[in-house]
């Protein structure tokens, strides 16, 4: 049995059960009055989800995990689309372990669903990869039910990439009728002052609300805008548009690294969940 051990406890997110619990309730105390809790009743997708430490991004992701955990809706398995930071793998590359640990357990693999996939299989792109280790505590102390996960990894970012994910994972969960729950872990704007980042964010959020992935992608790569996992975000997108007809988003929270170390160079972070009526 393959079992990828933690790699980013201890720096993205605390180390210990006790910590990483303890750091999460102050994170839900703090926005548990900004959580719009009404979600929780829609048929959700999916939802892009920052990925950063805790402590910066944790008050964004919160509020997409806060909702699905009061949702009535049991999911199966969660597609975690990631970009690839390292380099390493393939364009495209579907984890092969059988569980990911964490300091709270461990996490299965829906090694079924993977294999079903139909693409490079490894365990390469993830081996020091944080962007998909992230979401996992949360998932952990805020599913009750039993789950499943399925970390996919976008090494080439482009619209082409994106619809080939999406139709994957469509015609993989047509024999195997999985209830998915899709996770495209991102960050916003890198590095720029909090008004420089906005405006370049309000120009992807533009294309991601008309869920054009064609467009996101020429305005991420003519304006140079570092939203780093533009590939998965477009895939959410490319995937909603298979699985429902009319497919709505909107923004569950947005802010940057300044509000928690001012700074004149920030970091955005902007959940924004994805579903139907």
């Amino acid at each position: 049995m393959n079992v990828r051990t933690p790699k980013v406890a201890g720096a993205f997110y605390p180390g210990t059960e006790k910590e990483i619990t303890g750091l999460i309730e102050q994170i839900r105390d703090t926005e548990k009055d900004r959580i719009d809790y009404s979600f929780a009743q829609k048929d959700i997708i999916g939802c892009v989800v920052p990925h950063a430490g805790y402590v910066y991004s944790g008050y964004e992701a919160i509020h997409f995990f806060e909702i699905i955990k009061r949702s009535s809706k049991q999911y199966d398995t969660f597609i975690i689309i990631n970009p690839n930071h390292t380099g390493y793998g393939e364009h495209i590359e579907v984890d092969s372990n059988d569980s990911w640990d964490t300091p709270l357990g461990a996490v299965d693999v829906d090694t079924e669903f993977a294999r079903q996939l139909d693409l490079p299989r490894s365990d390469r792109a993830q081996m020091q990869e944080h962007s998909a280790e992230v979401m996992l505590p949360f998932l952990q102390l805020f599913v009750s039910d039993p789950f499943k996960i399925v970390p996919i990894s976008i090494l080439r970012q482009n619209p082409i990439t994106a619809i080939e994910v999406a139709e994957k994972i469509r015609d993989a969960n047509k024999g195997l009728n999985r209830k998915l729950m899709i996770i495209a872990s991102s960050d916003f704007t890198h590095f720029e002052s909090p008004v420089d980042g906005q405006m370049k964010d309000d120009l992807v959020l533009e294309q991601i609300e008309k869920q054009d992935s064609e467009m996101l992608y020429d305005t991420v790569v003519q304006n140079r805008i570092s939203v780093c996992g533009y590939g998965p975000i477009m895939s959410l997108i490319e995937y909603s548009k298979l699985v429902a007809e009319k497919p709505s988003s909107t923004i569950l929270a947005r802010g940057h690294s300044g509000k928690i170390r001012p700074s004149s160079s920030v970091v955005d972070y902007i959940s924004i969940l994805f579903y139907h009526d």
